[in-house]
């Protein structure tokens, strides 16, 4: 873990000067309905014990005013030793109609699989409200609240099914023309269960639409089965393509 955040912090200190390079005036590509962006990371350790960690992403979005449509996937895996001490998959849709500038409505489905939570998967439908809330150029932050449904199957082989209230936060930081700071955070609150995760991430362009992005991801359970923990934590280092 030493090893991991050591060549997080030494890589973007690397990737500093490199964007740094990159012209403030860099031409914009061109603007369409069509945008997104795919990463992937990978990172090795050998010797008294032998680590290795995956994690990939995709996102593809189509924004038809007052229409946008988002579809979003991940994938994360580590090793060690050989043996698979993380699992993780996600695929999600959302569809937001804007009828003003800072006031949108949204319907979201989410389907999450992990090997190694409380819950084997789980699939949320949802709808409700946003609010953009912030939007200076720097800064950017938009909140959603909303209720649907929430269909899981815990480890044991149980279904619950929950009806649930969603609420989430968006938060964008540009801190310099080639850099920004993102935070994620999503509430699924149920009788059964309250699904939180939080995404912190760093992302600082390289070269073009290249870009290094250091995360961290927290997902808790509050209801889990005996012998399981709550909480489940990961460090991604990865290389973002967007177009």
């Amino acid at each position: 873990m030493y090893l991991r955040k050591s060549l997080i912090v030494a890589l973007l200190v690397v990737a500093a000067p490199l964007h740094a390079q990159e012209s403030a005036g860099a031409a914009a590509a061109p603007e369409g309905p069509w945008s997104g962006k795919a990463t992937l990371g990978y990172l090795a350790t050998s010797g008294n014990t032998e680590n290795s960690s995956l994690n990939a992403g995709f996102e593809l979005a189509y924004t038809n005013d007052p229409w946008s449509h988002l579809l979003k996937a991940i994938a994360v895996n580590s090793s060690e030793s050989n043996q698979t001490t993380a699992e993780a998959y996600e695929l999600g849709w959302k569809t937001e109609y804007n009828f003003s500038e800072h006031n949108f409505m949204f319907g979201r489905v989410n389907w999450r699989k992990d090997r190694f939570s409380a819950y084997d998967t789980q699939v949320s439908e949802t709808i409700g409200y946003g609010r953009r809330l912030l939007d200076t150029g720097a800064h950017m932050l938009n909140a959603e609240i909303g209720a649907g449904a929430r269909q899981s199957e815990r480890r044991d082989g149980v279904t619950e099914n929950d009806v649930i209230f969603r609420a989430g936060l968006d938060y964008r930081w540009a801190f310099s023309e080639t850099a920004e700071f993102r935070q994620d955070l999503v509430i699924e609150a149920g009788e059964n269960n309250t699904y939180v995760e939080s995404i912190s991430a760093v992302k600082a362009q390289l070269i073009g639409a290249l870009a290094l992005v250091a995360s961290y991801t927290i997902k808790n359970n509050s209801d889990v089965l005996p012998g399981i923990e709550n909480t489940d934590t990961w460090t991604a280092l990865s290389l973002e393509y967007n177009w």
